[in-house]
């Protein structure tokens, strides 16, 4: 890890000095390991404990990679409000989460240019991006193993409205000065995707140096398999830092509504057009989801994907919101109570 005295160096700024409790010092967390913080200050690279009263039930205040906490001695006392997290639900049925990484200023969301298809697991992550609060990038990987790399980058940015897609080669070298560009002095950025689609590779060659072991790639999909075991802060030489984090099996929605309908802008643009409010968009009348997808401007796969995701930040929202679980109990007692007020009811 190079050594760092100017913490603007590590995205520090000097507004966030009011934030700072009395006789502490800043820090930036660069790891987790088994409740011991590594963080980057101002007298280089250290190991603190972070204080109890740090942790809550949701899973979200304790200190995550990327985070600002005040250090007194060999403890950390706080964590400094976050301009930005990529956040998602823990597994199970769960109301649980679980921050991947804070304060960044660019999600890097990493997908392959072989193998199955993409777009669905782009979409995704995507919609947890943009619930970030950071700024998210679609780079697609091993671009020296495409057939015709215009034509994948193409369908993935038809469905990726308002974002970047960024084909790269860590073996060529290809496309890596315009993921450099995203990541200059005093920036961050953090590479999220599932296992095998070379994010280990990538930050190697960003680095210029290795940060993570990689494997080989398979040779019936071009996949590689998963090496990074651990979300880590490192240092690029251009002044920038970059987060590499695991493969995720699994990336649940938290509280991301806004994030979903900002993936699927196309989609939520047009459910705002349909004359009733509450359209559920089957078979009422007006509705100009059916429309479009009766003319085929709108793909039937992605609309099933954004109600798939719509429908599973909704029941996260009900999980971890006491009153929206109440509205929703409200909304489903005066739904029965017009089915039972019908006229034409069966009796």
């Amino acid at each position: 890890m190079r050594h760092v005295t100017d913490l603007s160096a590590l995205g520090w700024t000097a507004e966030r000095l009011a934030e700072l409790p009395p006789d502490s010092a800043p820090a930036r967390v660069s790891r987790v390991d088994r409740g011991r913080l590594r963080v980057l200050g101002a007298c280089g690279e250290t190991r603190v404990h972070p204080a109890a009263v740090l942790y809550d039930e949701a899973g979200t205040g304790g200190p995550a990679v990327g985070d600002w906490v005040a250090v007194r001695g060999e403890l950390a006392v706080a964590v400094l409000p976050r301009r930005s997290a990529f956040v998602r639900s823990v597994a199970g049925r769960t109301s649980a989460a679980q921050v991947v990484a804070a304060n960044l200023d660019v999600v890097l969301v990493v997908d392959a240019l072989v193998g199955e298809t993409r777009l669905r697991r782009v979409e995704r992550y995507l919609a947890v991006a943009w619930g970030s609060g950071a700024t998210p990038v679609v780079v697609l990987t091993k671009a020296d193993l495409c057939d015709d790399v215009p034509a994948a980058v193409a369908e993935v940015a038809e469905d990726a409205l308002g974002v970047a897609v960024l084909p790269v080669s860590s073996v060529t070298g290809a496309g890596l000065d315009a993921v450099r560009a995203l990541l200059g002095p005093g920036s961050t950025g953090a590479m999220v995707g599932p296992s095998g689609v070379g994010k280990s590779s990538l930050a190697n060659a960003l680095a210029g140096r290795t940060l993570a072991e990689t494997r080989e790639i398979r040779e019936s999909d071009g996949r590689g398999r998963h090496t990074t075991t651990a979300r880590e802060l490192h240092l690029l030489p251009g002044g920038g830092m970059l987060v590499d984090t695991p493969g995720m099996r699994e990336l649940g929605l938290y509280d991301d509504a806004e994030g979903v309908d900002t993936a699927y802008a196309d989609v939520a643009s047009l459910a705002a057009e349909c004359r009733f409010r509450d359209c559920g968009h089957r078979s009422e009348p007006g509705c100009a989801v059916a429309a479009a997808l009766d003319d085929g401007s709108l793909d039937p796969g992605r609309y099933r994907a954004w109600r798939k995701l719509q429908a599973e930040a909704h029941r996260q929202l009900l999980r971890v919101d006491a009153r929206a679980r109440a509205q929703e109990r409200a909304r489903l007692r005066t739904f029965s109570r017009a089915l039972r007020e019908q006229p034409n009811r069966p009796r």
